[in-house]
């Protein structure tokens, strides 16, 4: 079964690029760009793993990318870990990307922008693999700052398939960004969200009705509020499920506790994702091998959730049909 699901045509819908950044590649760009780390070893690294919560690994996960400084970073960060993807049978990869956490430090709006709009272009040239680009605000700062960020980013609007809203949630509500989401639609740039994470199911409805969301991340607490999911079922509208993430953030304890089951049998459209692989345990396949321990779900099962992946990517329509063709004859 680990062989097939390594063969079956996946997609990469809920990817922070950022969280892609193995410990390896960290000391090597650390070392490019004369960045002090407060770890000796690789394995030093690994062991701050151990995460309580979302918080805990947001602080490290924003010390890290301190050694992305030039745009050969994120083209060299990003083409790590599309080869790892490709490898593991991802054929499509949408890569979310935080803009303020850079340019806080300095860097500029295009670096990021041209370093993984590069890297893109240099994996569908290697391996045929698409990708889209989701240019991410962070709701634990300010919303005016979010607007200010999307209008610099006017001479990239055509690189922009989507805008998301991610970081801590707690405390930072969707309607907080209101005008940031409505700002965008009038632009005409499609918008995702984290809701449901650790926040409560009210900010998955909140996220739909308040900033007109086409995809849900995360959105596990969907189960609180059965009028919520009956909307879900009935609308068919998209959760970007990060199930190792989940367990690694203790939103649940073990994977034999996720609420992935209960989601299906309710009729929940969701899709796997891996979140930030290179610190909650693997990229797509792994996510698939882990519910596939936990949970004995059959290909059929598989094959639909790659399907759903599929469906809603943001990619051309031919592209789409080429892969649901792969997809039903794997």
């Amino acid at each position: 079964m680990k062989t097939w699901l390594r063969e079956l045509p996946k997609v990469e819908l809920h990817l922070h690029i950022e969280g892609s950044l193995e410990p390896e590649l960290m000391f090597s760009l650390a070392a490019r760009n004369n960045v002090s780390l407060p770890y000796a070893t690789v394995d030093e690294v690994r062991a701050a793993y151990d995460f309580s919560d979302l918080q805990s690994f947001l602080n490290l996960y924003y010390q890290g990318m301190r050694v992305l400084r030039t745009d050969q970073d994120f083209h060299d960060l990003a083409m790590a870990y599309l080869e790892r993807a490709q490898a593991e049978g991802v054929v499509h990869v949408e890569l979310s990307f935080d803009p303020q956490a850079h340019l806080s430090r300095g860097v500029e709006l295009a670096v990021p922008f041209e370093g993984l709009t590069r890297a893109m272009r240099d994996a569908k040239r290697r391996w045929g693999m698409t990708s889209a680009l989701i240019m991410s605000f962070l709701r634990d700062r300010d919303a005016g700052e979010a607007m200010d960020v999307l209008e610099k980013a006017a001479p990239y609007y055509e690189l922009i398939d989507a805008v998301g809203l991610d970081s801590a949630e707690m405390g930072n509500p969707p309607a907080k960004f209101a005008a940031v989401f409505e700002r965008a639609k009038a632009l005409g740039i499609p918008r995702v969200a984290h809701a449901g994470e650790e926040g409560p199911a009210a900010y998955i409805s909140e996220a739909l009705d308040v900033l007109d969301i086409c995809r849900v991340d995360h959105g596990v607490a969907c189960l609180q509020d059965a009028e919520l999911v009956a909307r879900l079922r009935e609308s068919q509208i998209p959760l970007t499920v990060c199930p190792l993430s989940n367990v690694r953030l203790k939103v649940v304890q073990a994977m034999t506790d996720h609420p992935l089951p209960a989601m299906l049998e309710q009729g929940v459209k969701v899709t796997l994702n891996s979140d930030d692989p290179a610190y909650f345990g693997g990229g797509v396949l792994e996510n698939y091998i882990a519910c596939f321990e936990a949970f004995d779900w059959d290909r059929d099962l598989f094959r639909q959730l790659a399907g759903n992946a599929i469906e809603v990517a943001f990619m051309p329509e031919e592209r789409r049909s080429e892969l649901l063709a792969r997809l039903s004859a794997c």
